[in-house]
């Protein structure tokens, strides 16, 4: 019975303690055009504090690798004080610009606070629990990361209409105020993640051959062409995800749903939640967790090929089957972008061991970070400059140049099915047995 509590106080609570709160950085969409109004900048300029999270996610994740596998205390402490001090500071800035209307100095720095700072806190309270989770949860690795991932997916559908009610309630001013009040609440959460987080009692990290042992030398351990095609598969299905994601509100209009778009983002953030923690799952019972990266790779670029074919989101009003084609294809989307990311850092255990696996699921984490500033901005380039815009159900919008949006994630998801089959080695038996 101590076990199992240990299990779950130990790990599993902390580890949703902490990526509930993190994971919050996807509700960036609720409240941007309330922060462009009050500091007086357009909602493009404001929109690059995301893209620098999501950057510096990546790169603190990479950078800090190694001393989250050193030290899960420090870096889960160091992720509550550096996610809260960023919110804290955006919302500052916010505060700042609200009094100097189109002053750079707020923009900067709501660019250092929300996204250099909370980015820190964000890299390192992804990655502190997971390793933490595989080991408590050794026989199904899938679904414990599945489950703290999963944590991070559902923030968005959880505190969405919780700061959208807050936005309102707080009144004038109440964008700032808001990230003032959250700023204390995840400090609390991630605090109280960090006290209790720990690895199970008598684990001992395994003995390194040499001291010049560490990243590199354990990557060799297989040919280099399989990180790469790992990596390179990553980046890709994140790209292609933020890219369909990015234009789904309009998509949405674009079909004649614009009234149920609140709905249909909350679903499709539960897909994103379901599919990190289903995918995940799935794979421990699969004899190669690579199959179900492939098995993503396909549902992505059957659902995009049938909207392609159909022209779903130009056609799609009024169009019953159509409008359940588009559907599907943004749940789809959203789920294997979610079953991405889950099945990441196992795929990495089961091929190069748990030695290193904090240190090589940051490295790998830095595909999130270049993803996270091409994904958006190549589906808005596409968008901008393809097709045309016209007025759809009372909204302009661009549905030839969703449409082309589909046909290079198509593209994309085609080259990453590619790497996944041919250059992503297989795992042994016996390795995934001492992995």
């Amino acid at each position: 019975m101590k076990n199992i509590q240990n299990k779950w106080l130990r790990g599993a609570i902390p580890a949703l303690l902490l990526h509930c709160s993190i994971g919050t950085v996807y509700c960036w969409s609720i409240f941007s055009q309330e922060i462009a109004n009050y500091i007086g900048f357009s909602k493009g300029a404001v929109e690059w504090a995301f893209s620098f999270a999501i950057f510096f996610l990546g790169m603190s994740a990479a950078f800090l690798g190694g001393l989250v596998e050193k030290n899960i205390h420090k870096s889960s402490l160091i992720a509550s004080i550096t996610f809260a001090l960023g919110m804290a500071g955006t919302g500052f800035f916010i505060w700042y610009g609200g009094n100097h209307p189109k002053s750079v100095l707020s923009l900067v720095g709501i660019y250092i606070s929300y996204g250099f700072i909370m980015g820190i806190g964000l890299g390192t309270g992804y990655l502190s629990p997971v390793k933490t989770l595989m080991l408590w949860f050794k026989d199904k690795k899938g679904l414990a990361t599945g489950l703290a991932v999963a944590g991070f997916g559902a923030a968005k559908a959880i505190a969405s209409p919780i700061m959208s009610r807050m936005l309102v309630s707080l009144g004038d001013g109440g964008v700032y105020k808001m990230f003032y009040i959250l700023a204390a609440v995840y400090f609390v959460m991630m605090f109280v993640g960090h006290l209790i987080l720990a690895k199970p009692e008598g684990w001992v990290e395994p003995q390194k051959k040499s001291k010049d042992e560490g990243i590199i030398a354990t990557l060799k351990r297989e040919p280099i062409a399989s990180y790469i095609g790992i990596w390179l598969m990553f980046y890709i299905n994140i790209t292609c995800g933020l890219a369909i994601i990015s234009q789904e509100k309009m998509i949405v209009k674009c079909i004649g749903l614009a009234g149920a778009a609140g709905i249909i983002s909350t679903i499709s953030a539960l897909f994103n939640a379901g599919g990190r923690l289903g995918f995940s799952a799935w794979a421990d019972k699969l004899k190669d967790r690579n199959t179900i990266y492939k098995l993503i790779f396909i549902l992505s670029i059957a659902f995009t090929v049938i909207v392609l074919c159909t022209k779903g989101i130009a056609n799609g009003n009024g169009n019953i089957l159509l409008i359940i084609f588009v559907l599907a294809l943004i749940f789809i989307v959203n789920a294997g972008y979610g079953g991405g990311f889950s099945n990441v850092p196992t795929l990495l255990s089961d091929h190069y061991g748990m030695g290193n696996i904090s240190a090589i699921h940051g490295i790998t984490l830095s595909a999130w970070a270049f993803a996270g500033l091409s994904g958006n901005q190549m589906a808005s380039f596409i968008v901008n400059h393809t097709g045309k815009f016209i007025e759809v159900n009372g909204v302009n919008a661009n549905p030839e140049g969703y449409q082309n949006v589909l046909i290079v994630t198509t593209i994309l998801y085609a080259v990453a099915l590619c790497l996944s089959l041919f250059l992503v080695r297989p795992m042994s038996k016996t390795k995934k047995e001492n992995a």
